[in-house]
């Protein structure tokens, strides 16, 4: 029913920056959470940042400052921009769209992103 596809992921050195795109496709609905969340070797899987349908916006304190959530007008894609890199960063990072109403979550399939000192 909705299928979604993170891209953007690569390896950067530590102080560079990366932008992350989620692309949701299928039935979406309008009243919707939209979440990053990042998984790093040997952590438990963690929020990043979320954002809904109306634009309001949650950004968790180890990357405020430094990442920006944000959605296209179609509110379909979801970007996450990633400026002065730390190697703690380095994770597999995850999209994930929760329907509110249906109570249903979907999850995409990470892209990697690797910081280097």
């Amino acid at each position: 029913q909705v299928q979604l596809v993170e891209s953007g992921g690569g390896l950067v050195q530590a102080g560079g920056s990366l932008r992350l795109s989620c692309a949701a496709s299928g039935s979406i609905l309008s009243s919707n959470l939209m979440s990053w969340y990042r998984r790093a070797p040997g952590k438990q899987r963690e929020l990043v940042a979320s954002i809904s349908n109306g634009g309001n916006t949650n950004i968790v304190v180890s990357v405020k400052g430094r990442f920006t959530i944000s959605r296209d007008n179609a509110k379909t894609t979801m970007y996450l921009q990633m400026n002065s890199l730390k190697p703690e960063d380095t994770a597999v990072y995850y999209c994930k769209v929760y329907m509110i109403g249906p109570g249903r979550t979907y999850w995409g399939q990470g892209t990697q992103v690797t910081v280097s000192s």
